[in-house]
């Protein structure tokens, strides 16, 4: 079976991209090759959410905040998800645009972010048995 390229992609690439890449990268390598990036980089993953990560047995604490220019060059990915940032999602070209609305986590309290991080994993899940299907 080929794997198939997904860019999870936010603004900052600070948090909610950060996990689903971290998610993919454990529960599906198998089957994608995942990525990252936000159009406007933060300095750092925010560190509740890699906490948070932490917490479910993945470790993100040396992960940096990615943008375009870091991302293989003139690659077509099979698949783009915006994370849920709406209208101010960047555009990225790709075979296929998923939107997914999940909070950011920016700014949220460790609960929260939690439970984020539950959701992504959920669609992560979701994500890997649609591509099985193919």
């Amino acid at each position: 079976m080929r794997k198939y390229s997904i860019l999870f992609l936010c603004v900052e690439n600070a948090g909610r991209s950060q996990m689903a890449e971290a998610f993919a990268r454990k529960l599906l390598s198998d089957i994608v090759e995942p990525y990252s990036a936000g159009s406007r980089p933060a300095s750092e993953v925010n560190p509740l959410v890699v906490e948070a990560m932490k917490e479910v047995g993945i470790d993100i604490s040396d992960k940096k905040p990615k943008g375009f220019k870091d991302l293989p060059k003139e690659m077509i990915f099979d698949f783009v998800v915006n994370m849920g940032c709406g209208d101010t999602c960047p555009y990225y070209p790709s075979r296929g645009t998923i939107d997914w609305n999940i909070p950011d986590p920016k700014n949220k309290n460790f609960e929260k972010i939690k439970t984020i991080r539950d959701l992504i994993k959920d669609k992560i899940i979701e994500l890997g048995e649609y591509i099985r299907k193919l």
